[in-house]
């Protein structure tokens, strides 16, 4: 079997970090297949989701949709030093609103502050 980072070394921060990442609500994004439970990837993810769930609500998330995770390979971050300070790649958190479909994103505010185009 081909090399994979462990699903439970996606996550290597502590609850509170994610106070430091950023909201932003999007819309389209219609394919889940590639999300993961939080469960999945850490061992007491209960901390995590609520204050993920805390974070969203206080951006106007109306509190329906499952919390998910999404892998974004490093390949698709900015082709600047970004590479090589997130070499496995950056963890967002995601809900997708059920009464309208919005996405609500949690993400490093290093990244949603890059400015486009990517490689």
């Amino acid at each position: 079997m081909a090399y994979s980072i462990a699903k439970n070394e996606m996550i290597d921060y502590p609850p509170d970090e994610l106070k430091n990442f950023q909201v932003i609500a999007y819309e389209w994004i219609d394919n889940l297949n590639f999300t993961l439970a939080p469960d999945e990837c850490l061992e007491n993810p209960e901390p995590y989701v609520q204050l993920v769930k805390e974070l969203f609500l206080e951006n106007e998330w109306q509190g329906d949709g499952d919390i998910r995770l999404m892998w974004i390979p490093p390949f698709c971050l900015p082709c600047d030093e970004t590479q090589w300070r997130y070499t496995k790649g950056v963890v967002i958190w995601h809900t997708k609103q059920i009464s309208d479909g919005t996405s609500w994103l949690l993400i490093p505010k290093e990244i949603a502050d890059m400015k486009l185009p990517f490689c």
